[in-house]
């Protein structure tokens, strides 16, 4: 074969190849697309299989959906829209296949396999991941308070109350400790540190955060960790918190106990709780071990920075366990009364002994 022949044979076959991928690029549907027309609220279909009729998804709540932000397109969950047809009133199939989520989240969907709310199905209950996570919402966790996680989750169909009569000091627990933390015991825990602002009443987002300590997600460490350990110890926290006091920011930290974002906790089942105080209420408890101050960066990804433990015994953190956390100025202060007050009764001892010849003197020439 000539050299001339050669080349045309292989551009030839460049050339089917783009033709045959011509269509397929054009087939590609972007967001934008989608949202032409569900960014309409009044958006509703007459009859649904589903659990909801509104097709409205809101656009700006979406852009910072986990999803989102890790480039998962529409057609990623909906496959079998493949094209748009806008010579149609609805420009794709109007009954699509539901959105089987484990597709990519295999391990989390093996989990619940094993869970009371699959095993719901067996009474004719079914509970889709969308009954939990709202998917085109859906937003990393990790810095989700616990308020957030149990009203968005456990609260939607559970009242914690109506089961846990047993607890002592039930709202203390519901408002420190995560649903998951007792009732997936096999999964790891840690405590998540959330500033909160006594001036303003507010909780600060990371933004606010980053801005008040004048840094950003990439130098916060180098400009806090002055020991160049990777670890926020003791003395840097309180370091952290005087930064913040420059701004006027009375800054006090809420400790939270809650799960680690990972397949485990999705295996919920009855009678599988663990209802063993010492596991927190000890010296040496490991649950408290992990300390952690998460914060988002503004790609949306999440960074979660280490705490020494030390830090749940001061001051400026909010988080008590009895017989676990103390904090140690108190214990100060206490001490110091305890000594004051002896320190009282034995000058006023001493006072009246040496003073007793004196007095009974005086006695006597009376």
């Amino acid at each position: 074969m000539s050299k001339r022949k050669k080349l045309f044979k292989i551009g030839g076959w460049g050339v089917a190849c783009i033709l045959l991928l011509l269509p397929l690029a054009a087939s590609a549907i972007e967001n934008n697309e989608c949202m032409e027309c569900h960014s309409d609220d009044s958006l509703t279909r007459a009859a649904s299989s589903g659990m909801k009729d509104l097709l409205f998804v809101d656009g700006n709540k979406f852009k910072y959906s986990v999803h989102n932000v890790n480039g998962i397109a529409c057609v990623d969950c909906h496959s079998d829209i493949t094209a748009l047809n806008y010579d149609n009133e609805v420009p794709h199939e109007k009954d699509l296949a539901p959105v089987h989520c484990e597709q990519c989240h295999e391990a989390i969907g093996e989990s619940y396999k094993d869970s009371v709310h699959k095993k719901a199905g067996k009474k004719g209950i079914t509970i889709p991941c969308y009954a939990c996570h709202d998917y085109h919402y859906t937003k990393n966790l990790d810095t989700a308070s616990v308020q957030e996680r149990q009203n968005n989750f456990c609260r939607k169909c559970h009242d914690p109350n109506k089961f846990h009569e047993w607890l002592p000091q039930k709202e203390t627990h519901f408002a420190f400790i995560e649903c998951i933390v007792c009732h997936a015991p096999d999964t790891p825990r840690h405590i998540n540190l959330k500033v909160f602002d006594l001036v303003q009443n507010r909780f600060l987002d990371s933004d606010e955060l980053l801005k008040y300590l004048e840094t950003d997600e990439e130098h916060l460490m180098p400009r806090i960790d002055t020991n160049k350990n990777n670890v926020i110890d003791e003395n840097e926290f309180i370091n952290m918190v005087l930064m913040l006091r420059k701004w006027d920011i009375r800054a006090t930290f809420h400790g939270e106990l809650v799960a680690d974002i990972e397949p485990s906790i999705h295996q919920v089942n009855r009678g599988g709780a663990s209802r063993e105080c010492a596991q927190c209420h000890t010296a040496e408890s490991p649950f408290f071990h992990d300390v952690r101050l998460p914060v988002i960066q503004g790609d949306g990804n999440l960074v979660l920075y280490d705490v020494s433990r030390d830090v749940l015994e001061t001051y400026h953190v909010e988080f008590n366990a009895l017989g676990s956390t103390r904090v140690r100025l108190l214990d100060v202060i206490g001490i110091a009364l305890l000594i004051g007050g002896a320190a009282v009764v034995i000058f006023h001892l001493s006072a009246r002994l040496i003073t007793a010849p004196l007095r009974k003197k005086k006695e006597m020439n009376k």
